[in-house]
């Protein structure tokens, strides 16, 4: 499984901004699910198909996550970058 990962801490309501060359899955995840999607399980995340860029997504809750972009097994690469908002 190919993917781009970024750990990200923080707090309720913060948005989590992602920046993209190209359309990609952008999934933001707890430590919980990050561990099912590594080994092909189902997952619970917030985000989706980012088809424009930036793609924004609100963090339910305060803590440390994991936003993680793919290209849905297509093949190809993709350039991301993160920020907290």
């Amino acid at each position: 499984m190919n993917f781009l990962h970024y750990d990200v801490s923080a707090s309720t309501g913060d948005i989590v901004e992602v920046t993209l060359d190209k359309q990609a899955n952008v999934r933001l995840l707890d430590d919980t699910n990050f561990s099912k999607y590594k080994r092909g399980q189902k997952h619970s995340y917030y985000g989706g198909l980012a088809t424009v860029s930036p793609f924004t997504v609100q963090v339910p809750r305060s803590g440390s996550w994991h936003v993680v972009i793919d290209l849905g097994g297509y093949s190809g690469t993709v350039r991301a970058s993160v920020r907290t908002i």
